[in-house]
């Protein structure tokens, strides 16, 4: 479904991310794990078009080049992005929030806020409350929300777990399960290594802006490697 090759980018005269090519196929879960720095992010801020790759990137979804279209026609084509540190509006309403997500459609939403809601019941107990108010769990939940409401093809998390209890974190990467199951394609960046392989099909290394191991999530949990660097497992 989403195609990334050769993809570069360069913040100033430092290159952020150094050609590198993966694919997301359609309804399966792709995590790129990696430390502080090593272009995760930027990546997922290449697809959405908040930042430009260098020439020669190409980054594709269903064959269409994605690259030079603006952030809301990117969306319209089925790609929503869940930003790290979430950044609900926090002087407005749980549903006020909700209804933002789906700022792009003009059909009837109704039942996609039925749906998310069955997700996330605490959201639908907390709809008219301010989103500011919620706790920092409650925020991830509500970020995950307004993004589903857009309908996306593909739903984009960057560091869904950060911040969060490991209690709430069990509960987020269910949702994203369940999310999945619904046929929501997943693209995860996480630097909970473990949590991220456990739930994803396949996984990518993304080291200094470049990926440098790439296997199913079963496999790069068993790389000795991976351990070492990224489950705080010694190698033997």
């Amino acid at each position: 479904m989403l195609k990334i090759d050769n993809l570069r980018v360069n913040y100033g005269g430092i290159e952020a991310v150094k050609g590198i090519s993966f694919e997301v196929p359609d309804k399966s879960i792709v995590t790129l794990i990696g430390a502080n720095g090593a272009g995760k992010s930027t990546t997922l801020k290449s697809i959405v078009g908040l930042v430009k790759p260098s020439a020669g990137s190409s980054i594709t979804l269903d064959g269409e080049e994605l690259i030079g279209k603006d952030t809301p026609d990117i969306i319209s084509k089925g790609i929503a992005l869940v930003p790290e540190g979430r950044h609900v509006f926090p002087d407005m309403t749980v549903i006020e929030n909700i209804k933002i997500g789906a700022y792009l459609r003009n059909d009837d939403i109704r039942e996609d806020i039925n749906w998310v809601y069955d997700l996330f019941p605490r959201l639908k107990e907390r709809s008219w409350q301010l989103s500011g108010t919620l706790s920092g769990g409650e925020q991830q939940m509500l970020a995950v929300a307004r993004a589903l409401m857009s309908h996306p093809k593909i739903l984009m998390m960057d560091e869904p777990s950060l911040g969060l209890a490991p209690l709430i974190v069990k509960d987020i990467f269910s949702i994203i399960r369940e999310i999945n199951k619904k046929g929501v394609t997943v693209l995860l960046i996480e630097q909970n290594a473990n949590m991220a392989l456990h739930t994803a099909d396949m996984g990518y290394v993304l080291e200094t802006g470049r990926i440098t191991m790439t296997g199913s999530g079963k496999m790069l949990l068993a790389d000795e490697s991976v351990k070492a660097a990224y489950l705080g497992k010694k190698k033997n």
